[in-house]
């Protein structure tokens, strides 16, 4: 991305990553959904078949050379999805720790640019190798907030979808929700972000690797 009159800025997209993990994490929901129906509403065979797509994904992320604690934390998070349905008797509570870390990311989103340190600067901020050098450019510090509040919208969008279709019972929407709100919302949201964060930065400026000098 290059600004007319300026230096050359790099992609969020390209900085963040992270589409085929937001691929992969759609996948068991929609088995546990698909082995639901197959088997008539039998939550055993929901579980069953989430929990078998999810230790298959996570073998393909091991071999693809993703991090072995990343793949068991996302393993042990469908388990225990499942043992909740399980638990309850009520398939939707599948999507019960979906809901509630949405609705703490939501509030962890917009507490981090009322408190002036905006999640998403931390988190590029780290993978460009710059901690929180970042924070020295109040122009660049802007820029992150006014983006990082379109990260919070993203998790209130996902809430204000699942919170009715989970009150209601509606498994099958909130699997068809879950797989439209997942890598595509995310790859929508990291590309508005991306234009909010460039916008909100003078044509002059260096970029995100500012505090590198």
């Amino acid at each position: 991305m290059t600004s007319q009159g300026g230096p050359e800025r790099e992609s969020l997209a390209g900085i963040l990553g992270g589409r085929k993990s937001a691929l992969d994490a759609s996948l068991p929901p929609l088995a546990f959904v698909l082995g639901w129906l197959i088997a008539g509403s039998s939550i055993a065979w929901g579980a069953v078949s989430a929990i078998g797509v999810a230790v298959v994904v996570g073998a393909v992320r091991l071999v693809r050379g993703d991090r072995a604690r990343v793949v068991v934390v996302s393993l042990a998070a469908v388990i225990v999805a499942a043992l909740i349905a399980l638990h309850t008797g009520r398939a939707q509570d599948f999507f019960l720790i979906q809901l509630l870390s949405n609705v703490a990311s939501a509030l962890l989103w917009a507490a981090s640019v009322v408190v002036r340190w905006p999640l998403l600067g931390v988190v590029v901020g780290l993978l460009l190798g710059q901690k929180t050098r970042w924070r020295k450019d109040p122009v660049l510090l802007r820029a992150y907030s006014r983006a990082s509040l379109l990260w919070s919208c993203q998790y209130l969008l996902r809430v204000a979808v699942y919170l009715p279709l989970w009150w209601a019972g509606q498994l099958v929407a909130l699997g068809v929700a879950r797989t439209v709100l997942t890598w595509p919302l995310q790859a929508l949201t990291i590309a508005v972000s991306g234009w909010v964060l460039y916008r909100s930065l003078p044509a002059d400026h260096p970029g995100l690797r500012l505090a590198e000098k």
